[in-house]
């Protein structure tokens, strides 16, 4: 007899292979395909894929739930801010209400811990004010060195309704950017095929993002781009594409230019910009010194 589980609202629109880890048992991502591919699994008494969105209600089977080994969580040590280090985050905030909060990410640290940075984002805020009686939720990222709006959601409902505006592209963003050399303003759309390779396996995504050149000169330009598709490092590496990388990048750059040493990465989102319950909302996030005085300095 299978073991019967319905879907309640908190995970309205998760991942079925994110709903089976949290809600049952938490195994590795190839046991989960296993199962369905042998039919262990099903919903509302259907085959799905790893990755069905999972809706309030729905009817889940699981076979052989007991012959499974839950693999340990390692814990993770969390980084515990200094108040004075809270209390500058005051500075940043665009928007904070019962729902979300928008911030002015400063550069040089990370959203979230990882295996080389451990002060970030996340462990700083939920120690503060604006998350007493609530945690955060992180519904986008920005690379530890670039700045600008970032959203964090304050509950599980609307993490999940930005997790999917995102993904059916209905959250705008607009990026700020100085660029080594001269880009010609015919160019207003990137779209190349992005290679990266997991478990080493070669996996090629299309990349899409709209160019608008403000000022240029013949040594650097200032531009403004909309990324149409969300892939991990996109404007980077599709301005490294034409030529043209960021100011301040370490990772993706041409050897035979001439770098300036710099330790700011020019690539600032400056906008964002969706719609809730017909009410749109429109951020904006003032870049910082360093970006304004090479600014003001080279173009």
């Amino acid at each position: 007899m299978p073991k019967t589980f319905t879907v309640d609202k908190d995970y309205q629109d998760s991942r079925f292979d994110r709903w089976f880890k949290n809600k049952v048992i938490n195994v590795p991502h190839s046991l989960i395909e296993k199962l369905i591919r042998r039919n262990k699994v099903k919903v509302n008494k259907k085959k799905i894929k790893s990755s069905y969105r999972l809706q309030t209600g729905d009817l889940i089977e699981i076979y052989d739930i007991s012959k499974l080994k839950p693999v340990d969580k390692k814990e993770k040590t969390k980084y515990l801010p200094k108040k004075k280090e809270i209390g500058a985050y005051d500075d940043y905030v665009i928007e904070d209400n019962e729902n979300f909060i928008v911030i002015n990410k400063p550069t040089g640290i990370p959203v979230q811990s990882g295996t080389k940075s451990f002060k970030n984002i996340i462990d700083i805020l939920k120690n503060s004010t604006y998350f007493e009686n609530s945690k955060p939720f992180i519904v986008h990222r920005l690379d530890k060195e670039t700045s600008g709006v970032l959203i964090i959601a304050k509950n599980r409902k609307y993490a999940q309704l930005f997790t999917s505006l995102f993904r059916i592209r209905k959250i705008h963003k607009t990026y700020l950017a100085i660029v080594y050399g001269k880009i010609d303003k015919s160019i207003k759309v990137m779209k190349d095929d992005l290679i990266y390779y997991e478990n080493n396996k070669k996996i090629s995504q299309k990349a899409v993002s709209n160019l608008k050149v403000i000022k240029s000169n013949e040594g650097f330009s200032y531009l403004e781009l909309n990324p149409i598709t969300g892939r991990k490092h996109q404007l980077r590496k599709q301005l490294l594409k034409i030529g043209c990388p960021i100011i301040g990048d370490d990772k993706y750059f041409i050897n035979t230019r001439k770098r300036i040493k710099i330790k700011n990465l020019m690539l600032h989102a400056y906008k964002i910009k969706f719609m809730i319950n017909n009410i749109q909302y429109n951020f904006k996030a003032k870049y910082n010194k360093l970006f304004e005085d090479f600014l003001k300095k080279n173009i």
